[in-house]
């Protein structure tokens, strides 16, 4: 050990302990590593205690509107909305919302079980099956799905899309067999939409799952609410920085920007 002088803007005695350059590396290496095992370690533990998954549609498994832009078929309901002689019925605000589900939502609230909510879910119904075509599966999703179910994990579909459309996906990609008939989607019953934990709960007493044995995937809040509120443990996936930030901000404490790892884990990669 040696000991070299320090500059002037330092706080404590004029020296500075330095190790030798082994032992430098060293220990830099562990700090490096340390948080990297520590959070492959807590992925391995959510995702080795799960022998149910239940899965949110639109983003754990592809993102529906890839090729038809969600704005716009937010655009297209308010459109009809206003064709029926509704344009008072949405704010300014409301008007303009990129969400299709959220512009759902509102007309429910302010028109519950009514017949006009059933033919503006069946309008969004009909947009969501026509994107499957063009639908793009999140990287790693397929064989990631087939090889939990390889594992022997039970798979279920928890989501807000419609499960028909879902149905119609998962027969596109050779992957209906890992789920049938666990898909829960959407019901005209607009109360029951995440972070409602209906869909879920649903999926838990068909599988005859208990709670703590599953795992909810899922890329919003709302997914993890549900989660939460139906006593299942959560994983967020989250494709940017925007989207993680957005999971972490509602309290979601495990969440990757890849479903790489988790692939890697339950293939004993890591």
């Amino acid at each position: 050990m040696v000991r070299r002088p320090l500059g002037n803007h330092h706080h404590g005695p004029d020296t500075l302990l330095v190790t030798s350059d082994t032992a430098q590396t060293e220990q830099t290496d562990a700090v490096a590593t340390e948080p990297v095992a520590t959070e492959t370690e807590k992925l391995r533990e959510v995702i080795t205690r799960a022998r149910f998954v239940l899965f949110d549609f639109d983003g754990p498994m592809c993102r529906l509107f890839a090729g038809h832009s969600a704005e716009d078929v937010a655009k297209d309901l308010v459109e009809w909305l206003e064709r029926q002689g509704l344009r008072g019925l949405l704010t300014e605000e409301e008007r303009v919302h990129p969400d299709p589900h959220a512009v759902l939502r509102v007309v429910d609230r302010r028109h519950p079980r009514s017949d006009l909510v059933v033919e503006l879910e069946e309008r969004l119904t009909q947009h969501e099956l026509k994107a499957v075509a063009s639908a793009m599966p999140t990287a790693w999703a397929d064989p990631l799905i087939r090889t939990w179910t390889a594992v022997g994990a039970r798979l279920a579909v928890a989501t807000n899309n419609s499960p028909l459309v879902v149905s119609r996906y998962l027969d596109s990609r050779g992957l209906a067999g890992c789920f049938t008939p666990n898909i829960y989607g959407r019901t005209r019953d607009l109360r029951h939409l995440k972070p409602h934990p209906y869909c879920l709960n649903r999926a838990l007493t068909a599988m005859g799952a208990a709670p703590s044995s599953a795992l909810m995937i899922g890329d919003t809040p709302s997914d993890l609410y549900a989660a939460q509120r139906a006593g299942v443990p959560f994983l967020g996936y989250a494709r940017n920085e925007d989207k993680a930030t957005l999971l972490r901000r509602a309290g979601a404490e495990d969440v990757v920007g890849s479903l790489e790892p988790v692939l890697r884990v339950l293939r004993g990669q890591d």
